[in-house]
């Protein structure tokens, strides 16, 4: 009973999160110190837009690294938020960076 608790309580956590913050990127490490390459690369496109966005760093805590996985039912990290809506993972961001698709997305804030 009490892990339910605790599950919900962190999708609770993870959905304030995501709806507070227009950005917002769960990766491993923090946008000043990446500690993945493929959370580096969508920092680095981010950076690239000049937009104020907000990280969680999952490394810092294994049930929010869990919960965000089963929140998006998605596998991997990074995982990137804009106005609510999952986008994906570093492969859909550098695909949709290179078809101007991300800007587009990014413009709507």
């Amino acid at each position: 009973m009490g892990e339910s608790k605790t599950v919900s309580t962190m999708q609770e956590r993870i959905k304030k999160d995501i709806e507070t913050h227009p950005v917002i990127l769960f990766m491993k490490g923090s946008k000043l110190m990446p500690l993945c390459g493929f959370s580096g690369q969508v920092v680095e496109v981010l950076n690239g837009f000049g937009i104020a966005f907000e990280t969680r760093n999952v490394l810092e805590d294994d049930e929010l690294r869990q919960g965000i996985k089963t929140y998006s039912n998605w596998p991997t990290l990074p995982q990137l938020y804009i106005k609510g809506e999952f986008i994906g993972g570093c492969d859909i961001v550098m695909q949709l960076h290179e078809q101007g698709e991300l800007e587009k997305l990014l413009k709507r804030l």
